[in-house]
């Protein structure tokens, strides 16, 4: 598939003196500290990760995404939000953002911010970490790189710019096959650790605590368990692939394509970042989780979904990647038996576009990330929902509660009528 160059702004833009610059977090032998590696570790606890979602930067190497020129301002219609019904009670909108382990929160109606609030030491200026939201972002790189002919078509092999995959399992895999979770590869995303780690906790172990490797470099040994496009597999790994595939497309870092293509034509309010894997020179953008932004800005890249691609008077993402990316196929396929009734996870039971999350049958669809990150875009009353929290590990019977409780005052506001 090819879109037109004229799609997307390519000019050089001018580059923001407020960008995140990264600290240094490696000894003299490029090693990262032991104490660091051990705060690395525990990221995801609770409680601490009430702080450490929105601490990324102290912790991690990063790369700056700046922005530039005038700020697209959010016009604002406030308004008090209806309250909550939990287990039959009604419950404030506050007392519910507690309940929901919440950071911070954004509801926006019609392009105009409805409702916007901050916990815990945080306000418009902090950047909080998205985890797989980035996902979704990087489903948007994917086609801004389509609309600016450096990835010819989708259809094209991932070997066609990642000669290294071949003999891997990813041999043979497309780029439409990776932004679905369709690769097929002998990968599973479950974190078992101890004396046997499992696939992805040697990655979360060597890439992004010990930056000993590169995250995406273990697709290069991966095998192959069936073939590609059969079946749906949840894999950050797909998406590193795609992120390697970028960076060889575009021809420059994922940060600074992500400025060029995203970051300064929406018109940002503040910088962004990404994770990276080690220092510069050695380390990639970890773009299957890492990346860093305000929560108006993630608010940005929610309505110009909603928008058809269209923000900030220009076209950012053309229309039809858009609706291609948020067409949504059912996880479950043929043959394969349903989860068991224990997986009270709605998102096991639903779709996937190219990194985008189907909710419901009302067309609704959002960017995930662990813990209780979301983006939700709801075209049919064009509300868009960001909401960065800090759930207990995924799980545990709080974290399903917070999902099932989130997801359930998600529908209470697109029915809500203000």
């Amino acid at each position: 598939m090819s879109l037109p160059l004229a799609a997307l702004p390519v000019a050089a833009l001018p580059v923001s003196a407020q960008a995140q610059t990264a600290p240094v977090h490696v000894l003299p032998d490029g090693s990262v500290p032991p104490g660091l590696r051990a705060a690395r570790t525990h990221l995801l606890d609770a409680p601490v990760n009430m702080l450490t979602f929105h601490s990324i930067d102290q912790l991690f190497q990063t790369r700056p995404v700046p922005h530039a020129g005038p700020v697209v301002a959010l016009p604002r219609a406030d308004a008090a939000l209806p309250a909550a019904v939990i287990e039959g009670k009604s419950i404030t909108e506050d007392a519910w953002e507690d309940r929901t382990f919440s950071n911070a929160f954004l509801v926006m109606r019609d392009g105009k911010i409805v409702h916007e609030s901050y916990r815990n030491n945080t306000d418009e200026r902090t950047h909080y970490i998205s985890f797989s939201m980035a996902k979704s972002i990087t489903s948007m790189l994917v086609g801004a790189a389509v609309a600016q002919g450096a990835i010819a078509s989708i259809d094209q092999k991932a070997t066609d710019y990642v000669p290294e995959l071949k003999g891997s399992g990813y041999d043979g895999v497309t780029i439409r096959q990776l932004l679905q979770m369709r690769s097929g590869v002998d990968y599973e995303e479950r974190y078992d650790f101890g004396q046997n780690p499992s696939t992805a906790a040697k990655i979360f172990l060597n890439a992004i605590v010990a930056n000993t490797e590169r995250f995406a470099d273990t697709a290069t040994r991966v095998g192959r368990k069936v073939a590609p496009g059969s079946h749906f597999n949840y894999s950050t790994l797909d998406t590193s692939v795609l992120g390697w595939i970028l960076e060889r497309a575009t021809k420059q870092p994922l940060a600074e394509f992500t400025t060029r293509v995203l970051w300064q034509p929406m018109g940002m309010e503040s910088y962004g970042f990404w994770m990276a894997d080690g220092p510069p020179g050695t380390g990639r953008e970890l773009n299957g989780m890492g990346y860093n932004a305000t929560l108006r800005d993630f608010a940005r890249l929610g309505q110009m979904m909603l928008d058809k691609g269209r923000f900030n008077g220009k076209q950012i993402l053309p229309a039809d990647w858009v609706a291609q990316s948020t067409a949504m196929i059912p996880n479950a396929d043929a043959g394969t038996p349903p989860p068991p009734p224990e997986v009270t996870n709605p998102f096991a039971r639903s779709g996937y576009g190219f990194q985008w999350w189907k909710l419901d049958d009302t067309g609704a669809y959002t960017a995930l990330g662990l813990q209780g990150q979301f983006i939700y875009v709801h075209p049919a009353t064009r509300t868009v929902i960001v909401k960065l929290s800090y759930f207990p590990p995924e799980g545990s019977p709080e974290s399903d509660r917070a999902l099932e409780e989130t997801l359930s005052y998600f529908k209470t506001l697109v029915n809500w009528r203000g």
